[in-house]
């Protein structure tokens, strides 16, 4: 039986079917027992999470590093967040159990992370549902499934894993990760590929279809699962498992080798972080920098904005890091649906199209100013940009460059050192940031087209929304069009240009993304060698060639199909 679902992380696994099972957390049969006791055993609940998930982070940093590490340190902020704890205990006084308060107060927060447009803040919805379930199931006194204990040669298969089940967990054990939900963004795809595992998410009622010891042949590649395949399809697959061990081990050449393409042109090749904590797995996946720092993960899990110090210590230690290779800090990247308790967002009807990003921090000069700062302090301990996301008209750009000139002026006073010629660019991620691209270029220092939401914005399809996700493709003519459009603008000023979106991390995309003129390819750290491989592969004018062939094409399915007939 062949099932499909979502290729999230490359590679064949074989091996015997391992069913996750999560624990019945149901707790209809528990009694009020008044709100002095339940509000203790909603502390005693929270003490114990804190210290289980602390342990957990340590363990989880020395496994896969600090990037899965962070997500369980976020829960330890967002659980002791006075503002959580009070919601949950206000819930206790009227009258409910320990349980039914942090089912209400997670699932509220839940819904509305689900709902976000952003598909990174998205993801906070697993985070919290992860903790939801541990938190339930220290209350109930009902343990989590343990991974520990599994034997050679098992694939995992569950509804979706969160890295704290994959705590202890040991690589060698493990064939591949099959999962009924996810995505190639989502904690189960991130996982898989740290730890090189193939995965192959979102397949439909497959937990439904095992009990469990199964044959299963993973492709993480195609997407394919295949359950208790014949003899002959089990060898032709094993073959191919072989060949793609050759293909990663020829990978690997790439770690010491520079970024260059096939006729010796330099390229920079980049890697997105959220924390400095991620720093470390950039270079141990020879990221030549940082093409990304998104800052509104510093604003989460808080009732008070982050301060100016706080900020500055976190830019510099990412900096001081990197020793001298490039980061771009993207400032504050956050409101309309994004209602972060810190920040005085409101609920809007459309927030996609709404008081977001630039837009809201031009409304709050002191809050952009004490993030410029700190960003500015900073940049005298490494080489550091600055990112202004959301951009769609130069008023905007202006506004913001007065800002930062009247910090500049500050700080010179006071005689705090920093880059006087700190670089400023704009996100490419609105279709009016593309038509502006001439204008635009002429008053910036560079570009860094984010495909995310140019994809969705240029499409008019919500990438969060299942009936529309379709047309949300980087392999829509449209969107290359409009990548076209804005590198070229870039080229023509004689600024860098750079991406930072999904795209950038594809390889399929890569020769494309040269003939364009790109300076600088940004993605996950997992995405490096492959990016660098493919770079390797094209000289400029080969890539250019290509290009013609592709423009000329009229459907997504179409470029497609021509990528990946001329893939070296």
């Amino acid at each position: 039986m062949k099932c499909e679902g979502i290729p999230a992380s490359g590679g064949i696994g074989i091996g015997a079917a391992v069913l996750v099972a999560e624990p019945d957390l149901g707790y209809g049969n528990v009694v009020f027992s008044g709100v002095a006791a339940e509000k203790a055993r909603l502390a005693g609940a929270v003490a114990a999470f804190t210290a289980e998930t602390t342990a957990m982070a340590e363990e989880l940093r020395s496994q896969v590093g600090d990037t899965q590490a962070e997500i369980l340190s976020g829960q330890v902020m967002m659980v002791s967040d006075p503002y959580m704890t009070s919601q949950m205990n206000a819930a206790i006084e009227n009258g409910v159990c320990a349980e039914a308060a942090v089912d209400s107060v997670c699932g509220m927060y839940v819904e509305l992370f689900s709902s976000m447009e952003d598909e990174l803040m998205r993801q906070r919805a697993l985070d919290v549902e992860d903790m939801r379930r541990r938190l339930l199931s220290i209350l109930l006194g009902r343990p989590r499934a343990e991974l520990k204990r599994i034997p050679p040669g098992s694939v995992l298969v569950a509804r979706d894993f969160t890295p704290s089940m994959t705590v202890g967990l040991r690589r060698e054990n493990v064939a591949a990760i099959v999962t009924e939900s996810g995505g190639i963004t989502s904690h189960s795809a991130i996982l898989a590929r740290t730890m090189s595992l193939p995965a192959v998410l979102s397949v439909p009622n497959i937990m439904d279809l095992l009990s469990g010891g199964e044959t299963l042949v993973v492709d993480g590649s195609s997407g394919s699962v295949l359950i208790n395949p014949d003899d002959e399809t089990l060898r032709n697959y094993r073959a191919l498992q072989g060949e793609a061990l050759a293909r990663q081990a020829d990978l690997l050449r790439f770690r010491t080798r520079p970024t260059h393409t096939a006729d010796g042109e330099t390229v920079s090749l980049c890697c997105n972080i959220t924390s400095p904590r991620d720093v470390p797995n950039v270079l141990e996946h020879t990221g030549e920098g940082v093409g990304l720092f998104r800052t509104e993960f510093l604003f989460m899990n808080r009732s008070t904005p982050p301060s100016e110090e706080e900020q500055f210590r976190i830019y510099q230690d990412a900096a001081r890091q990197l020793e001298g290779r490039e980061i771009i800090i993207r400032t504050l990247d956050i409101g309309g649906d994004k209602d972060i308790a810190c920040l005085d967002t409101e609920p809007e009807e459309n927030p996609f199209l709404g008081f977001r990003a630039i837009r809201y921090c031009l409304s709050r000069p002191d809050l952009f100013k004490t993030q410029l700062s700190a960003i500015l302090r900073a940049s005298a301990y490494g080489s550091i940009r600055i990112l202004l996301p959301f951009v769609s008209c130069l008023d905007e750009v202006r506004s913001a460059r007065v800002m930062l000139e009247e910090t500049k002026c500050r700080l010179a006073d006071e005689g705090v050192a920093f880059n006087r010629d700190i670089p400023l660019g704009v996100m490419v991620e609105t279709p009016a940031a593309v038509f502006l691209a001439d204008k635009l270029a002429r008053e910036v220092d560079f570009f860094s087209i984010g495909t995310n939401d140019l994809t969705q914005y240029t499409l008019a399809a919500d990438r969060g929304n299942s009936k529309v996700s379709y047309l949300c493709s980087y392999f829509q003519p449209a969107l290359l069009r409009a990548i076209h459009m804005a590198a070229s603008q870039a080229k023509r000023a004689g600024i860098l240009v750079g991406m930072c979106g999904e795209a950038a991390g594809d390889p399929l995309m890569t020769p494309l993304l040269l003939a364009f003129g790109l300076d600088e390819f940004s993605v996950s750290p997992t995405a490096v060698l492959p990016i660098r491989q493919a770079i390797s592969r094209w000289t400029r004018e080969e890539a250019r060639a290509l290009a013609d062939q592709v423009m000329g094409l009229s459907t997504a399915d179409e470029v497609r199909t021509c990528l990946k007939a001329n893939v070296r």
